[in-house]
């Protein structure tokens, strides 16, 4: 086994801990009964506890946002956080649909299902503390991943990443986007179906006839053949791919320094 094949196993490992300890939140998703005109914006870095329960939050709704990752050291996009908020505090989360814009992840999450949900948050989000601290030490096993910055080219216009937040493969992906700045569309595909559960292989053999419910399921079948997790669009190279360790693999060859 090559030291990159080690390391790429090791991280997946540390991914299926933070999910476990994570108790499947950012899996299952209900869709929203409203959805935004205009993309969410959302300034984060991926290895931020406080970042990864409006993830969470976008999946379980089935909503997107356009990242604006923001990691320690980053130049990109920080400094657009202090200019519109005032502060380089994460998450910073923006409606252009209704001009609304905060910090703070609880009154993220509220907002999110009180004015697209069109109902209170579930019961796990009315102990908010407790779900920061457990966000926090389920954060431990990525080892500092998705934190801190480094050099990378800018890509013209931004990639576009079907995940959905508990998925062990995806996060990987979304850490290494995260450090290398890269602007994304996130495309929240979280499992709503029986069959949404199953690796594509299974679901094939025992749904031939598989119809996702999601928008962005139903989407990424239509223009893949089937729905795998994670999934990149990349618009300014026309490259499109399944299957995590090459999505790192092309990232860092194409956006590395």
């Amino acid at each position: 086994m090559s030291a990159w094949s080690l390391g790429y196993n090791l991280s997946l490992a540390g991914s299926m801990v933070t999910t476990m300890m994570r108790a499947g939140l950012g899996t299952a998703a209900v869709e929203a009964e409203a959805r935004p005109e205009w993309l969410f914006e959302l300034y984060e870095f991926e290895g931020c506890p406080y970042c990864r329960i409006v993830r969470e939050a976008l999946t379980e709704l089935d909503l997107d946002a356009t990242i604006y990752p923001c990691p320690k050291g980053g130049e990109r996009f920080r400094p657009r956080v202090v200019e519109r908020g005032g502060k380089a505090q994460f998450p910073y989360f923006v409606d252009p649909s209704t001009g609304a814009s905060m910090y703070e992840s609880g009154d993220i999450v509220a907002y999110l299902y009180e004015t697209y949900g069109k109902r209170r948050p579930p019961f796990y989000w009315q102990w908010m503390e407790l779900q920061q601290l457990g966000s926090g030490l389920a954060g431990a096993a990525r080892l500092g991943a998705g934190v801190r910055a480094r050099p990378s080219r800018a890509p013209e216009r931004p990639l576009e990443l079907y995940s959905f937040e508990a998925s062990p493969f995806a996060r990987p992906v979304r850490e290494l986007l995260c450090e290398l700045e890269l602007p994304y569309v996130l495309r929240s595909c979280g499992r709503r179906t029986a069959a949404d559960w199953l690796p594509p292989p299974a679901r094939r053999s025992l749904y031939p006839d598989y119809r996702p419910e999601g928008v962005n399921r139903r989407a990424l079948l239509a223009r893949a053949g089937q729905v795998t997790i994670p999934y990149l669009v990349d618009p300014n190279t026309g490259v499109e791919m399944g299957e995590s360790a090459d999505i790192l693999d092309y990232l860092a060859a194409t956006y590395g320094a």
